[in-house]
């Protein structure tokens, strides 16, 4: 009897095709639509499937993309056993990068799952965030992207000013803040100029309007920080130095659950903050590389202005910079990074011990409705 029906998908925008087998028996390929009315008709056919062969639990790897999880909340909602793969630690070949067709792929996760189910192989999983914290990340990168925008928009400003000649006035200079004032004297100067005016009238106007996103978008991740789920880790966060209430949002947005990570070291490798290894040829050789900077990126941004911040403003943090830096110019980055990688810990701890919010762990899996029911029907 085959308790276990493998299934293994390459997923696209408007198709999906499937590579399945009951347990050790061959496999054969079913493509459906990738809409609302597919992917129904997708878990209606697997679920007979599964009835016809008699198996007791259904499989089923696809490999992360922009699509996001929705499918994987479908198929979970329906006792299938999903599990989303990370493309960048899924194996590869040179010549497997220039002889890649749909079919080979959907094989290739086929073949990885099956080694998963019947030898215990280790998948290289992505961590699937419920519903309310992917909602939540969504506003916080939205903030984040907004201010990123805003900074491009200055740039592009000063820029066209000093290609232009004009000099920016001293009490500008002097602490760099666009106020009111400086923005009204921008459109002074633009009135000033001939060809360039509307340029100059285009960036302000749209410096303008991503000044008030980003003011709205604030009250919002005020509002988000004052839930039960967010309230005591932001609490807890904005008591070190450097952290404020954006970097604090961010690091629990994007880390999610935090009791996933055993100990300081598997943070560090999430956040990418810890050396790439070259150590093969030799139990002497022992080289150390550039950090790996895979994970969250958005999360090192953040780490990173909290590090200079708290470099500034703490007289601790500063004597461990200038300690690692040892009067080095060349020590500088890795000084930093190295604040960078204590600060995550610290964080990790600080928002830990805070407690974690049950909304942002991951649901428990629910029992195959197959084994309850004769056919789910197309699901919408």
């Amino acid at each position: 009897m085959n308790k276990v029906t493998i299934v293994g998908t390459d997923l696209h925008d408007r198709n999906m095709l499937l590579r399945l087998a009951a347990g050790t028996g061959d496999s054969h390929e079913k493509s459906f639509k990738n809409d609302a009315e597919g992917r129904g008709n997708m878990v209606d056919y697997l679920i007979q499937f599964a009835m016809k062969h008699k198996s007791d639990r259904i499989v089923f790897v696809y490999e992360a993309s922009g699509q996001g999880y929705g499918l994987c909340d479908l198929l979970s909602d329906h006792g299938i056993e999903c599990f989303v793969l990370s493309p960048s630690h899924l194996p590869k070949s040179a010549k497997g990068k220039k002889n890649k067709t749909d079919s080979k792929d959907a094989l290739k996760l086929f073949e990885l799952a099956r080694a998963h189910v019947l030898a215990n192989n280790e998948l290289p999983i992505v961590w699937t965030p419920p519903k309310k914290l992917r909602h939540d990340r969504e506003l916080i990168r939205t903030r984040l992207e907004s201010a990123e925008a805003c900074t491009r928009v200055k740039l592009q400003i000063t820029s066209l000013l000093k290609r232009s000649g004009v000099a920016l006035p001293d009490w500008f200079c002097k602490n760099r803040n666009w106020t009111r004032k400086f923005v009204k004297w921008l459109k002074d100067q633009a009135q000033r100029m001939d060809v360039i005016a509307p340029v100059i009238l285009t960036f302000v106007e749209r410096f303008e309007i991503l000044n008030k996103q980003i003011t709205d978008l604030d009250r919002h991740v005020r509002t988000l920080s004052r839930t039960d789920r967010y309230k005591a880790g932001v609490a807890a966060l904005c008591e070190l130095p450097g952290v404020g209430l954006i970097t604090a949002m961010t690091f629990l947005t994007e880390m999610g659950d935090l009791t996933r990570f055993s100990n300081r070291r598997q943070v560090a490798a999430y956040l990418g903050l810890c050396p790439s290894s070259f150590e093969s040829g030799g139990p002497d050789v022992d080289r150390k590389g550039h950090i790996t900077r895979q994970g969250p990126g958005r999360v090192r941004k953040v780490l990173c202005q909290a590090a200079w911040t708290a470099i500034r403003k703490d007289e601790a943090t500063r004597n461990t910079f200038l300690k690692i830096q040892n009067k080095r110019s060349d020590r500088r980055k890795k000084a930093v990074v190295a604040i960078m990688r204590k600060l995550a810990i610290v964080m990790w701890h600080r928002a830990l011990g805070a407690g974690v919010s049950v909304e942002l762990t991951a649901p428990p899996a629910k029992p195959p409705c197959w084994t309850q029911q004769p056919s789910v029907g197309q699901a919408g």
